[in-house]
Parts: structure tokens; C-alpha cells; sequence
């Protein structure tokens, strides 16, 4: 799943092909949105919260319409958007996976296999991200907020904590894992029993904005491939620091990667519950 610096570069992306210009055309291939046509309308800002992407645009004038409106995308696993040349051919995916397309006078934006599309009044963008933790990459970055909503839930396991956009928004698999392998933590471990959580969302914030701007994301400061991340996507291979095997184990729902040497216990098959208040 893109994380939240892919999300942040591909609002950027987006931004500068469109933003200050009028659409000359619009198709839609999702169902409810098969009928909507933007022609004309105008392309103020594109931005992200968190995962999420917002395109923000002025109808015209003679559209009997709120006046602003917002293109709301959600990438998930698979989604990507992509910016062509007018005429150019789209390369990047197989065409039934485009969800919608915007044409600009300069450029054309596709999007392949998103989801949660839907067009809202800009006035009502709550209504699609309100429920966000603070956004990592966010002009209001809030870590006080962030390490009040982890602390909320102390039983939670911070590895499942941390990929809860309800608590900090813009974490993904990948930031996960490197951050509890930096810290020192045992993806098992509950909140309650993370001794800095303040120290663990500071470094969270600081991973993925030395990201942001590019498409490369390294945890370990080196853009060679195959050293970009400690354990993320290493499984059987020797720690960097210590020469234990990397595993590769279940956790809720998503896997993580974490050295049992580094991170030590809890594990898998041994959790700890949270002591008591």
C-alpha cells in the first residue's frame, strides 16, 4: 500500500500538471460518477491527507452547482494516478483498470484502480477524511495529538497502532516496520507498554518527510537498491546489525518484518499483555 510520501508526491504531481487550469474534458468509469462531466471546471490545488487524495475545483459559472468541489481518490494497494502528454499513449496499466481520466490543455491525468472516488462539496471534505489522526506530512502536524489517540488504546499492539490512521495518518507497512526496528520494538508490543511513545511517532514523522519529494523511500540513508530499508521486505535475510535472520510473521492483518534479536520479545507466539494502570 503506498504509504503517505508516495500519496504526498502524487498530490504534487498532480498539482503541477493541473492546478490554475480549465478542464477540457472528463470520463469517468466508475458507476456512480459515469455521468458526471467537469469540462470546464476549474483546478485550484491538489493536496493529500494522510493517504488520501483531494483535488480541489471551481465549477463554472453558469453550472448550477456548489461552487467548489473535491475529487476525492484513495490509492489502497493497487490505485496510481498518472500524468500523460495530450496525444501521448497511457503505458503505465492495462486500460480497464482507468477509473477516470481529466484532460487539461497541457496535460491528461489518468487514474488506474482507485478507490473511494467520489465528488463532494469542498465544504463537506469531512465527511470523507474528518475522521483522520494528525497528518504526518501536514502543515498542522499535531504529535501531542498523535501520541494522545496511540495512548487511547494501550492494549492495542503499537504495530497495529501505528497503521491506524485514526491515531497519525500517513504510516504504511513499510514505515512500520523501520520504525519499530529503530526504536528497538517488538511489533507485539502493546502501547501501554511503549516506554517513549512521543520518541516513536517523532521518528515516524522524520522517516517519511526525508522522503517526501522523491520516489525512492530508504530508511537506512543509502538509495542503492536493495539497501533502502533495514528489515521491511528482508525476510531470511541477516539484520544489519546484528546478523540474526529477519522474519516475516502475521500481525492482525498485514505482515510485518522485525529482528527477534533487535526487537525482543514479545513475538508471535508469546504476547504480553499490558500492565496494569
Amino acid at each position: 500500500m503506498p504509504e503517505g510520501d508516495t500519496v504526498w508526491n502524487t498530490a504534487r504531481v498532480l498539482h503541477r500538471a493541473l492546478a490554475g487550469t480549465r478542464l477540457t474534458g472528463s470520463d469517468f468509469r466508475v458507476p456512480r460518477l459515469a455521468t458526471t462531466d467537469l469540462t470546464g471546471w476549474t483546478v485550484g490545488e491538489s493536496a493529500s491527507r494522510g493517504k488520501h487524495l483531494l483535488l480541489r475545483l471551481t465549477a463554472p459559472p453558469e453550472a448550477s452547482a456548489t461552487a467548489c468541489w473535491t475529487l476525492h481518490s484513495h490509492l489502497r494497494m493497487d490505485g496510481a494516478w498518472r500524468v500523460y502528454a495530450p496525444g501521448e499513449r497511457w503505458t503505465a496499466r492495462p486500460a480497464h483498470l482507468v477509473r477516470v481520466v481529466l484532460h487539461g490543455p497541457g496535460a491528461v491525468a489518468v487514474g488506474y484502480h482507485l478507490h473511494e472516488l467520489a465528488l463532494v462539496p469542498t465544504a463537506e471534505e469531512e465527511t470523507l477524511v474528518g475522521h483522520l489522526g494528525p497528518d504526518l506530512l501536514g502543515d498542522d502536524w499535531d504529535p501531542d495529538e498523535a501520541v494522545r489517540r496511540l495512548a487511547a488504546r494501550p492494549a492495542t499492539t503499537i504495530g497495529e497502532a501505528l497503521l491506524d490512521q485514526r491515531n497519525l495518518a500517513g504510516v504504511g507497512n513499510l514505515y512500520k516496520c523501520e520504525v519499530l526496528f529503530l526504536r528497538g520494538l517488538s511489533p507485539w508490543t502493546p502501547v501501554g507498554a511503549v516506554p517513549d511513545l512521543a520518541g516513536t511517532v517523532a521518528l515516524a514523522q522524520k522517516l517519511l518527510a526525508a522522503n517526501r519529494g522523491r520516489w525512492t523511500q530508504s530508511t537506512t540513508g543509502s538509495l542503492l537498491r536493495g539497501r533502502t530499508s533495514y528489515v521491511y521486505g528482508r525476510r531470511a535475510q541477516p539484520c544489519r546489525r546484528c546478523g540474526t535472520a529477519v522474519r516475516r510473521d502475521e500481525l492482525g492483518e498485514r505482515v510485518t518484518y522485525w529482528c527477534p534479536t533487535c526487537q525482543p520479545a514479545p513475538g508471535p507466539a508469546t504476547p504480553l499483555t499490558c500492565p496494569p494502570a
